[in-house]
């Protein structure tokens, strides 16, 4: 960390600032120019805190040199990561379709979604038996019930599951039946959350929180990662902003930021970002084309039915123009489409 001063700042305002630095046990180099002073700051400075110190008198800036997030970093890792979920990977070589109902609903409904998802070509399965919805009237899943009805899908299709976590006491549960656990934008900092996750043995899914930069998306992944789990997913699912006229807005720009940043694979959800049926297919073809590892994606037998977010699910119509954009999109990119583990 390095600190500037201001041309104004006087010896007392520089040795104000070696003596608080020094007593949280970080040792501080003082560097003076014509014009300003600079302080560089050697040690755990995690534990400073760097409003405190733009506060101080004399302090015109606090700026890291290194990243504070060390396990997700590309600086200690320097190449990016492939993550394994039931034997399909998630990764720099690739794009994995993950592709399901948004919420279980009844055996039927899941089993038809997934054979949707299937045709499509996706080789993950997602579904939510846990929900968590702004409204406490909404549907909020069957639970272990839901749970349950995905185990038995992914043995008559094969394809592994992905589902959301919503609550620490549940990890072990969901973990008992889910190949990844999902931690949706509402949960990315709860960081209670994001332990157990962490000590669960499960790779794990980390949406963006809504409102998250991604310096706090990647810190959040990192109380994944110093739980002993490297495998995570970051998943770009769009940002709150003023704008109305989709549910989210889809910040493509985050993928090769994230990718630069941290050697995690990272996915785009264009189903909750644009929240219109119409704009999943052309948010896929940007998310591939930004360089996205994967896209996570609503498929429902009948929307006008669903419990939950049926404006945003693709229908039977749809999957022959997603097949294709899995099929031809990624070669040009130098990638492959992701394809299951071919069992011994």
């Amino acid at each position: 960390m390095v600190i500037v001063m201001g041309p104004e700042a006087t010896q007392d305002d520089v040795a104000a600032i070696v003596a608080v630095v020094q007593a949280a046990g970080v040792e501080a180099f003082v560097s003076r120019g014509v014009r300003r002073t600079i302080v560089g700051l050697v040690g755990d400075v995690a534990q400073l805190d760097q409003g405190n110190l733009r506060g101080m008198a004399g302090v015109r800036d606090v700026m890291r040199v290194s990243t504070p997030y060390k396990l997700v970093s590309r600086e200690n890792h320097p190449e990016r990561s492939t993550v394994h979920v039931g034997g399909v990977p998630i990764g720099p070589d690739t794009v994995t379709l993950i592709a399901g109902p948004c919420a279980v609903e009844t055996p039927q409904q899941t089993l038809a979604a997934a054979l949707m998802a299937k045709r499509a070509g996706a080789t993950l399965l997602r579904g939510g038996a846990y929900k968590p919805r702004t409204s406490p009237y909404a549907f909020q899943g069957l639970g272990e019930a839901g749970l349950r009805i995905l185990a038995d899908v992914r043995e008559e299709t094969g394809l592994p599951i992905v589902t959301e976590v919503v609550d620490a006491h549940d990890v072990e549960l969901v973990a008992s039946y889910a190949d990844m656990l999902q931690v949706g934008t509402r949960n990315a900092q709860n960081f209670a959350l994001l332990q157990a996750v962490g000590a669960a043995g499960k790779p794990v899914m980390l949406k963006r929180g809504m409102n998250a930069t991604i310096e706090e998306w990647l810190m959040a992944a990192e109380y994944i990662a110093q739980r002993g789990n490297l495998d995570i997913v970051l998943c770009e699912r769009g940002i709150r902003t003023f704008e109305t006229a989709t549910r989210n807005t889809l910040d493509v720009s985050a993928v090769p930021v994230a990718q630069r940043l941290s050697h995690l694979p990272v996915i785009i959800d264009p189903s909750h970002s644009g929240g219109r049926r119409d704009l999943v297919l052309p948010l896929t073809r940007a998310a591939i084309a930004v360089g996205a590892d994967g896209v996570i994606i609503d498929v429902h037998p009948a929307p006008e039915t669903a419990l939950c977010d049926g404006p945003q699910a693709l229908v039977d119509s749809d999957l022959d123009v997603l097949a294709d954009v899995l099929h031809t999109f990624p070669p040009l990119l130098g990638r492959a489409p992701a394809v299951a583990a071919v069992a011994p």
